[in-house]
């Protein structure tokens, strides 16, 4: 990392329950929440952003949302997120091979036409040369309402920040996934 957590004892109270959340699912403090962490607010924003994200409510399924963030990951090459992530999309009932074949998934036959879709979509919006087209939006309200493009939009989004802050601070892998070939960023 290029710059070093706080000792625990000097990060405000008000945080501790965070962290002890990550403890109890993750099992340690994610290295990258320790970074975040350096500064409250943002931490805190960012934590209610995620959750807003991530809610057993959203319109968009746990697995779907978990396809995104780790091909966001591989994209933008956050060893860090591809290591977290990848692990929770197994815990989320995707098999090994399809977390394998995330990175081919344009030539894979695992995965399905509504994953194709929105894994399109997030690639013209993380790669900085690519745009989202007329006929992708259109193929893509051909599976989801706007409201569901929105959170769907929102989730890449958030996934693109988290990645590129990661990265930039160059975050290590914490070994959450079992898959060690996953770690590339196809």
């Amino acid at each position: 990392m290029r710059i070093e957590p706080k000792s625990l004892k000097d990060y405000p109270w008000y945080l501790r329950p965070f962290f002890s959340g990550q403890i109890k699912k993750y099992g340690s403090i994610l290295n990258s929440s320790l970074l975040w962490a350096r500064s409250p607010m943002l931490f805190l924003g960012l934590s209610f952003l995620y959750r807003a994200l991530d809610r057993k409510s959203s319109p968009i399924s746990p697995t779907l949302r978990s396809l995104i963030i780790v091909r966001v990951s591989q994209l933008n090459g956050c060893v860090f997120c591809i290591d977290l992530n990848s692990s929770i999309l197994l815990q989320r009932g995707v098999t090994v091979s399809k977390v394998e074949e995330l990175g081919n998934w344009r030539k894979s036959m695992l995965f399905n036409d509504i994953e194709k879709i929105v894994l399109d979509y997030t690639e013209a919006i993380t790669i900085t040369e690519s745009r989202v087209s007329e006929d992708l939006f259109k193929s893509l309200k051909n599976f989801f309402n706007e409201d569901q493009i929105i959170e769907l939009t929102a989730t890449i989004a958030f996934q693109n920040m988290s990645t590129k802050f990661n990265t930039a601070l160059d975050i290590s892998p914490q070994g959450f996934c079992p898959i060690k070939n996953n770690l590339s960023a196809s």
